[in-house]
């Protein structure tokens, strides 16, 4: 049952990229199969930065460092998967988007 929960949160977080690529500027569509790429990702280079810089400067911690590191790795991301295309200003709002939806629609595992 714990896969599942695995499996069910990266659908979730390709969605939500799905649903920021359309609606932020410089942030280009993703199709689902490059979101869920994408997402899988994003997850592996926050988990590398946790592991790197501590739990602290992670993508996952609150605060204006969270969100830069944050922000970067969605920018890093798009070197990684084919089809996603961010600007600089678009990872920076893209991130606010997602932090603000990951407030109300939580996806972390516990």
């Amino acid at each position: 049952m714990d896969w599942l929960r695995h499996d069910l949160r990266f659908v979730i977080a390709a969605l939500v990229l799905m649903v920021v690529s359309f609606l932020v500027p410089g942030f280009r569509g993703l199709s689902f199969w490059n979101a869920l790429l994408a997402a899988l990702v994003i997850a592996g280079l926050g988990y590398l930065i946790a592991l790197l810089l501590g739990r602290n400067v992670s993508p996952y911690a609150r605060g204006v460092v969270g969100f830069l590191v944050s922000a970067l790795v969605i920018y890093l991301a798009q070197f990684l998967v084919p089809g996603m295309s961010v600007s600089i200003l678009g990872a920076l709002l893209a991130s606010l988007v997602i932090g603000v939806v990951d407030a109300f629609v939580p996806i972390k595992i516990r």
